[in-house]
């Protein structure tokens, strides 16, 4: 039988982690689960109910500790990071503490990941990085100029990434997720994304305010999707799809007022459209293509947005 792994799960308190974390102790190839999480953008209550399990270890401690990557390193296989500062409006609003978390952190862990001897990383990027760039859908070798400090960020590890393969022989492989929404995404977070804050409106039958037209369109992503990637990209042994970059998304497209209408006849909601203006940074249409991560690593959508949004509902109701 083959070696379990021990895996390191960064941001493991937060929605997509703590995911994440409920899928790979159900996994029996991994052996021990282990999460770093400061709790600043994550909740423990994600994963209170792990903390009993014989194979799950969690560290409290920031990624923008050199010293605490090299701790929550030690002994690990392999490591899927998903700690980041999210949201366009947040970086916008503060520059410094963005590029903090996600460059400095990011580079803190990946140079711990080479001291430590980690065999592979996976590394949450964003489909932020392909900015103003007018083609859709978005291919994975084609990006433009990012639009906000968060997607400057995001690029800027890309480039790391690829350094750190080049001159340390790291192994990564990375993912542009787009737009992923399920459950433990909470609604209640000052920059909470689209589709929870929707949800939350129409339950309550409150308005659903959308910034712009309602015409921005977006590769809403459920979930499951990017727990399956993870899963492939931890364990694929196919060397052409090491130390590449991949679109995880659905590789379809809506538009915000239909996302508001669907949402709104799924929960029987009274709730209304309020139109708002349009925010700075945010790029008016999104669509992943997913060819490249079809071809190198296998991946198959397994909930598409409706389905997505079918299961998050009854997660709440």
């Amino acid at each position: 039988m083959d070696k379990k792994i021990n895996l390191l799960i960064t941001g493991g308190a937060g929605f997509i982690g703590s995911n994440l974390v409920e899928h790979f102790l159900e996994d029996e190839r991994v052996g021990l689960v282990r999460v770093l999480d400061n709790l600043s953008n994550g909740y423990i209550e994600n994963i209170q109910e792990f903390f009993d399990h014989p194979r799950f270890e969690f560290i409290e401690g920031d990624i923008r500790s050199y010293e605490t990557c090299l701790k929550a390193c030690e002994g690990i296989d392999k490591i899927s990071h998903q700690a980041a500062l999210g949201s366009v409006p947040r970086s916008i609003e503060n520059p410094m503490q963005s590029t903090e978390v996600n460059i400095l952190g990011t580079v803190n862990l990946m140079y711990a990941a080479v001291q430590q001897k980690v065999e592979r990383i996976i590394l949450a990027f964003s489909s932020s990085t392909y900015g103003d760039h007018p083609d859709l859908p978005k291919v994975e070798e084609n990006i433009g100029n990012p639009l906000s400090p968060y997607a400057v960020t995001k690029a800027a590890i890309e480039q790391f990434a690829d350094i750190f393969g080049k001159t340390y022989g790291l192994k990564w492989i990375g993912f542009r997720y787009f737009n992923v929404f399920g459950p433990r995404q909470s609604p209640n977070n000052p920059y909470a994304a689209v589709i929870p804050l929707f949800i939350k409106a129409a339950i309550t039958n409150a308005d659903i305010k959308i910034y712009g037209d309602g015409e921005t369109s977006r590769d809403f992503t459920f979930v499951s999707n990017v727990v399956h990637a993870n899963s492939l990209a931890l364990f694929s042994e196919n060397k052409r799809s090491w130390n590449q970059v991949y679109n995880v998304s659905c590789g379809a497209q809506t538009s915000l007022v239909k996302l508001a209408g669907m949402i709104i006849s799924m929960t029987k909601s009274k709730s209304n459209i309020h139109f708002q203006e349009e925010r700075i940074g945010d790029v008016k249409h999104s669509l992943g293509d997913i060819m490249k991560i079809q071809d190198l690593l296998d991946y198959k959508v397994k909930d598409d947005i409706e389905i997505g949004l079918k299961k998050l509902i009854n997660s709440w109701i």
